[in-house]
């Protein structure tokens, strides 16, 4: 049976405590070994892609809608909590409108050889801080037929749980993993056979359009942060640079919308 919580201090509810606190979190969630699935959707996709939960809390009427989850974790011996709206709130900081989370064990990541094997088109998400950016550039890589994601080390977590919602749980679905040494990494893949572009403003860059007209077999395209984008060490790297061309007065798009662009155009076809 699902267990009533009544006081939100419960020590049984830690890993799902001060959910709106980001910086205990980007602390505790790693270190923890876990992460936070939020929502029914995000939730059913972290577990048909095989990974393991640790709990569940969920308001009331959805013990009725994932019933299916909810029989599976109790014959498993995970345990499932609910309570009411005021309790939840009090538990996690907001108002769980959603309806349910689960804590899940976070897997470990896979070697860069893993991700790349077979892979075509890889994006690398270079320092970008913004969880809602990083979720959107999952969301993208998944749907427009991006084989591949890298992280560096200072991006922010792509298993945090804004990131994991806004990317609609795409980052169970995509290939990823951290790229250590960056940029230093940039040769790891022009050894594993890929062209690595950076998307920047330059003089010297080429038109997306031109790069697309005779992409290479296997392409890297590396997005930079938001504000300063990509740093001068990464630019020296690469083997080309690459922009795309605006009219008006704009001169540059959101990380994830110019990600959103690349992968569309340098897809496989």
């Amino acid at each position: 049976m699902p267990i009533t919580i009544t006081d939100p201090g419960d020590e049984r509810l830690r890993d799902f405590v001060g959910l709106t606190d980001v910086r205990m979190r980007r602390l505790l969630e790693p270190a923890g070994g876990l992460y936070l699935a939020e929502s029914e959707k995000v939730i059913r996709r972290a577990l048909a892609t095989g990974h393991e939960p640790r709990a569940f809390l969920m308001g009331e009427r959805w013990l009725v809608d994932l019933a299916d989850i909810v029989e599976e974790a109790e014959a498993k011996g995970v345990p499932v909590y609910t309570g009411t709206a005021e309790v939840i709130e009090g538990i996690t900081g907001y108002n769980l409108h959603r309806g349910a989370l689960a804590s899940m064990h976070r897997p470990q990541l896979p070697s860069l050889v893993e991700v790349l094997d077979g892979a075509r088109r890889v994006l690398v998400i270079e320092d970008v801080v913004d969880h809602t950016n990083v979720g959107a550039v999952f969301r993208s890589a998944a749907a427009l037929g991006t084989d591949a994601v890298l992280v560096t080390p200072r991006c922010a977590d792509p298993l945090y749980r804004r990131a994991i919602r806004v990317s609609m749980g795409t980052v169970f679905q995509v290939p990823w993993t951290r790229i250590e040494a960056w940029p230093d990494g940039v040769e790891h893949l022009r050894a594993a056979g890929f062209t690595v572009a950076a998307l920047a403003l330059a003089p010297d860059a080429i038109g997306l359009d031109e790069l697309s007209a005779d992409p290479p077999e296997r392409l890297a395209l590396v997005l930079g942060t938001e504000g300063d984008g990509l740093a001068r060490r990464t630019l020296g790297r690469v083997d080309l640079t690459v922009t795309i061309p605006m009219t008006g007065v704009v001169d540059s798009l959101n990380v994830a919308a110019a990600g959103a662009v690349a992968a569309w155009e340098l897809r496989v076809r």
